[in-house]
């Protein structure tokens, strides 16, 4: 803003630097077409200056004229969503132009930024509600060799003016960013876990080495003396799958800081003002937001795009052989060798930032 304000200031100075050299030179006697080519002007511009007094142009300084903006005509529509949802940013808003306009010009993010920073100070619509998110800059690790999994849950509003709880898992490979998320309408349970599990695998289009986790009771039974004792369902599935589980300590949340921040970024930029129509429907939007928008967009801590980024990271991932099942499905045949239950060597625990 300051930056075209002082390149209009240098504007105005210059109009009138040349209105003070064609009346010079004019009054000493050359004429339109002498004036011009002294100056490398068109004589048309010579002659306007001419008729113009002083008192004139300082008027038409003074009157800065405003050109249309690219998304101007997107202004009710924008003033209109921010008037219901002030808390959007101004990524989640161009997203739900893109959905509601086909046409929409494609622009740069800070150009949609302006714009709609522009609408919340006419209209009076200051953002509410939410802090920024921070990311904290972590090192880098090797292509394929960690992610990070969480889940999250939120109320949505429904169609029916009430609410409904959703649950989703969220999985986030620890070097490109690239994510995965999938919904339930229920709890997650061991089962349910590892069926979003079979689906990240399948999206991602592989595995990688070893998963950071928390020590939830949706795969862990207890701590036994040091060692972590895995549900059977979650246990057989690790068996099945050759990768290695990494469980944080307890209170330790700066373990699995990218996925918590993904968590984060589901709630506030997927979920928020969001309308649940139904189960499918989300879980088929969510993965339309991660093409555009999660896996789509610069990341704000590596300045990369994760999608672009992945393609170099998919070529280390572990095969992924399977097929996703649902958790009735593989009931039907789980089974574990070691009994009802497995154990986690005390290793595993040591989740630390190097890791990540």
């Amino acid at each position: 803003m300051n930056r075209t304000k002082d390149a209009y200031r240098h504007q105005s100075n210059n109009r009138v630097i040349m209105w003070y050299k064609i009346r010079e030179l004019y009054l000493k006697g050359f004429n339109k077409s002498q004036i011009a080519f002294q100056l490398g002007l068109h004589r048309s511009t010579v002659r306007r200056y001419l008729k113009m007094d002083e008192d004139t142009l300082t008027a038409k300084l003074q009157h800065r004229r405003r050109y249309p903006r690219i998304l101007d005509k997107y202004e009710s529509y924008v003033c209109d969503v921010l008037s219901r949802y002030r808390f959007l940013s101004a990524s989640q808003i161009h997203d739900w132009m893109k959905e509601q306009y086909p046409d929409l010009p494609v622009v740069f993010e800070k150009t949609v930024y302006n714009f709609v920073e522009t609408v919340r100070r006419k209209y009076n619509l200051d953002k509410e509600g939410l802090s920024k998110r921070v990311y904290e800059k972590m090192p880098d690790t090797p292509y394929g060799e960690y992610a990070q999994m969480d889940f999250g849950e939120s109320r949505m509003p429904t169609y029916r003016d009430d609410f409904v709880k959703v649950y989703f898992f969220v999985m986030v490979m620890s070097r490109s960013k690239q994510k995965f998320v999938y919904f339930s309408c229920t709890p997650f349970t061991s089962a349910l876990a590892v069926y979003a599990h079979e689906l990240a695998f399948a999206y991602f289009g592989g595995k990688p080495r070893r998963i950071i986790y928390d020590q939830d009771k949706v795969l862990l039974v207890r701590e036994n003396l040091g060692d972590l004792i895995l549900t059977r369902t979650f246990r057989a599935f690790v068996n099945e799958q050759h990768f290695q589980p990494v469980f944080c300590r307890p209170a330790d949340p700066e373990s699995k800081g990218k996925v918590e921040n993904v968590v984060k970024y589901v709630k506030r930029n997927f979920l928020a003002g969001r309308t649940f129509n139904s189960l499918e429907v989300l879980n088929t939007e969510v993965l339309q937001w991660l093409e555009k928008t999660g896996n789509g967009k610069i990341h704000g801590t590596t300045r990369l795009v994760p999608a672009e980024e992945f393609e170099i990271e998919r070529k280390y991932l572990l095969p992924y052989y399977g097929e996703p099942v649902p958790p009735q499905r593989r009931a039907e045949r789980v089974s574990c060798p070691q009994g009802q239950y497995g154990t986690v060597p005390d290793q595993l625990l040591q989740c630390t930032l190097q890791h990540l």
